[in-house]
């Protein structure tokens, strides 16, 4: 079902002086104007299409990408503040509103607030909200298994590290012993599960699967080689002096090292590794 906020597939049924019609099923057609338009664009084509609403209210399309869609958090930047609301840019011509009633704390211009879109049940207009917590039930049942990689927005810190937003539908936190990168309020990052507790509460992680493990091992067969091949750090090694040398966690160093000893590229000596001549 094709609805205001999101971006679909559709097909261009007409072609005007003034842009195309796109047959967007429930919504009928809809006009995409020519400066929204790719160039080369024919009746008959597929393309992809953001609808929204212009000024009018009524149903327009666009092949520019906003920065967020209907159902997603996002991390913008105020860029006006009126009698009804504070408007942020979306990296759409209209910015999106946020009527003060959905704001957590007032909006100030040329500040950045990390929002939800979602579509006013009165009037079906795109805007968004700063109040985040409510749209987010931790109640609801998910399918995420350990290892999964998932997609991260960093939304505040605390004593154990940092709260994240899981796929736009969950919290997650990433422990300030397993983050080895500075990470910033609004930034979208890749993760990965790391565990699911009994009570349901989900860790998470930065370092996971095989390309990252391959990433590490790279890190330290470079620090290897310019150390003449030795590095007096082993699987006994703290935390502490692991993150220090290398800028990871004891247990992403682990398993590297296992993997490339498995190789048979690095020995692991009392007091190191080293690398083993080929």
């Amino acid at each position: 079902m094709v609805k205001v906020g999101n971006t679909y597939q559709l097909e261009v049924v007409k072609s005007l002086d003034f842009g195309y019609y796109l047959d967007a099923k429930e919504l009928g057609e809809v006009l995409l104007p020519n400066k929204n338009a790719p160039r080369d664009l024919n009746v008959g084509d597929i393309i992809y299409a953001f609808i929204y609403l212009d000024s009018e209210d009524r149903p327009i399309a666009t092949s520019k990408k906003p920065k967020a869609e209907v159902g997603q958090f996002a991390y913008l930047k105020a860029v006006a503040r009126t009698h009804v609301g504070t408007f942020l840019d979306w990296g759409l011509e209209k910015d999106v509103l946020v009527p003060f009633a959905e704001q957590h704390r007032p909006m100030d211009v040329d500040t950045y607030y990390l929002v939800y879109l979602y579509r006013d049940k009165n009037d079906g207009r795109i805007v968004a909200s700063s109040k985040i917590d409510k749209f987010i039930d931790d109640e609801e049942p998910h399918d995420f298994s350990p290892q999964q990689q998932v997609d991260l927005i960093i939304a505040n810190s605390t004593d154990l590290g940092f709260k994240a937003i899981i796929n736009n539908s969950h919290w997650g936190v990433l422990y300030k012993n397993d983050v080895f990168q500075q990470l910033s309020f609004g930034q979208s990052k890749k993760g990965f599960i790391k565990r699911i507790r009994p009570d349901g509460k989900i860790d998470l992680s930065l370092q996971g699967g095989k390309e990252t493990r391959d990433k590490y091992s790279k890190i330290i067969l470079n620090h290897l080689e310019k150390n003449d091949g030795f590095a007096p750090i082993h699987d006994k090694s703290s935390p502490e002096i692991i993150a220090d040398t290398l800028g990871m966690s004891k247990g992403a160093f682990k398993k590297a090292i296992g993997a490339l000893y498995k190789q048979r590229v690095i020995s692991i000596e009392k007091n190191g590794i080293r690398i083993i001549p080929q």
